[in-house]
């Protein structure tokens, strides 16, 4: 029976591998081999699975109600409840520390300080926003991004522009070790600045870095040659990004702890169970699940017996995850999300499945040569996509203003020219350099001067104040969307849909930021 019971398993195997194998090198369309100089040498990967990418947590994904569902205390009316799809996506188990942050410092100073000292000012965090005029914090202003002793602390001071250029860091150092690894490239520490591996330029094939070898090219007008690792061969990882503030919500509220057969037993309003800030369980029972402001003057409660034990910010990994694994996802720091700012999260019309506010299509800038063109730096150049007339799902590359009162937004005033000016025709007015205060006056400008679409939205924003109305708003698009409590918030900023701004190219000493990507293919892991 045991011998039975051995041979059929090692039959099914058999069956399974053939299976795997026919499927994989025959075309079920022209019969032709796959993966065979001889028919053609078309490359078929098996590598059908992402894999999960260094410090990220599958975050499977499904429909939520996206909002605030308990009462907005705040009477900000910024995000009601509207039910969504959020895709699955992976998402980094903890905020951004200041020991990863550094790291990112320090690369940037070995690879750029000589060439280009800009690029490390530029990544620099902002040590001076821990600055209270009447609080004391020159301890952290000196120590907390330098210190060990806070390496394990979530960075901050730390602008949306800076997080981006994190992101676009880390994606290049995780696939150049994949190339390194499988051997593709050599490990030169020389290669820094203009030779840096960029994985863009990479795919480009415009690497100019210590190659070792390439693998086998099954073209057969190749001549024999290798070529390079392609995103046909499923082997790099896509790129680390910040999360859309649906990522954001969906994740924090850790959906996979309370469903029940497609049904919704709690809707959380915290990342865990329950309307309490406190465990209920028997073991930590009666202590605080996050690190924020309990009450005005009370930040950790008395000494003998600390509440939630921090005054300031706390390590990434304290507390307990939520369902889906993540640290934090209430309290210790705010978060930045990659969207921009609107007050209306969800206009009519707008897609229910994966929401995004902020989309500019780019594509690479071309030389001289028709090849992508490749900066002093050694970093690609992009530029706005064409206008394209004919397309049904776009019309230009930047959309950031679509159904938000851009004109583009209603075919009756949809402006043909891409490149024309907002205040060319006196019938809609020009575009005023000058704001208003809440009184309708006028006052000071504290805005850039904006053209095109970005003096549009400005004007959108300030018209109810040239109207002398009493609605007047400086948002505009470089405000980008910020999620989250942090440890100076009172509980309130604790819930998964409370939602803030702020100017992109700005800090604070209460705002951090941690790294999403893409799920690529099968929904489930």
């Amino acid at each position: 029976m045991k011998v039975f019971k051995f041979s059929s398993l090692m039959l099914a195997a058999v069956l399974l591998l053939a299976s795997c194998g026919n499927k994989a090198g025959k075309s079920e369309t022209t019969g032709w081999n796959y993966n065979d100089p001889e028919w053609g040498g078309y490359d078929v990967s098996d590598r059908t699975n992402q894999q999960t990418a260094p410090g990220l947590v599958f975050i499977e994904g499904g429909s939520f109600v996206m909002g605030h569902v308990n009462e907005d205390t705040r009477y900000t009316w910024d995000n009601v409840a509207h039910t969504v799809t959020v895709s699955s996506f992976y998402m980094d188990e903890t905020e951004v520390s200041n020991k990863q942050y550094g790291e990112f410092v320090y690369w940037m100073r070995r690879a750029y300080g000589e060439e280009f000292p800009d690029k490390v000012t530029f990544v620099m965090p902002d040590t001076a926003a821990w600055r209270d005029r009447l609080a004391w914090r020159e301890s952290f202003v000196d120590h907390y991004f330098q210190s060990p002793s806070y390496q394990d602390y979530p960075v901050v001071g730390v602008t949306w522009e800076q997080a981006m250029a994190f992101c676009t860091w880390r994606t290049d150092r995780v696939n150049e070790k994949v190339l390194v690894d499988m051997g593709v490239l050599m490990l030169d520490q020389e290669n820094l600045g203009t030779n840096a591996f960029q994985t863009d330029v990479y795919l480009a094939g415009r690497y100019e870095g210590e190659v070792k070898k390439g693998i086998e090219n099954l073209d057969p007008s190749a001549g024999g040659e290798d070529r390079q690792i392609r995103k046909s061969d499923g082997i790099l990882y896509p790129y680390y990004r910040l999360p859309t503030e649906a990522e954001w919500e969906f994740a924090s509220l850790g959906m996979i702890g309370n469903t029940y057969d497609e049904r919704v037993t709690e809707h959380k309003t915290y990342p865990w169970a329950g309307q309490s800030l406190r465990s209920a369980n028997k073991k930590y029972y009666g202590q605080f699940l996050a690190n924020f402001k309990r009450t005005r003057g009370d930040a950790m409660g008395v000494a003998g017996n600390l509440n939630d034990g921090w005054d300031y910010t706390c390590p990434v990994k304290w507390y307990f995850p939520n369902d889906y694994g993540l640290y934090n996802m209430a309290g210790n720091v705010s978060e930045w999300c990659r969207d921009v700012y609107r007050k209306t999260v969800n206009p009519v019309g707008a897609d229910d499945l994966d929401p995004y506010r902020g989309n500019v299509y780019v594509t690479p800038e071309l030389d001289e040569d028709d090849e992508v063109f490749i900066g002093e730096d050694g970093m690609m150049k992009y530029k706005n996509v064409d206008y394209e007339s004919a397309r049904r799902n776009y019309r230009q590359a930047d959309n950031i203003n679509y159904l938000d009162g851009d004109r583009s937004s209603g075919l009756e005033n949809w402006m043909p020219n891409p490149d024309a000016k907002d205040g060319d025709d006196d019938e809609e007015g020009d575009v005023s350099d000058e704001t208003f205060d809440d009184e309708g006056e006028e006052g000071e400008s504290e805005v850039e001067e904006l053209s095109g679409e970005d003096a549009w939205t400005n004007q959108m924003y300030r018209r109810s104040a040239e109207k002398k109305s009493d609605i007047t708003s400086l948002v505009n698009n470089k405000v980008r969307v910020v999620k989250g409590g942090s440890w100076k918030d009172r509980a309130y900023y604790l819930q998964a849909a409370t939602r803030r701004y702020l100017d992109q190219d700005k800090s604070a000493s209460w705002i951090g930021f941690r790294c999403a990507m893409d799920r690529l293919g099968s929904r489930v892991q």
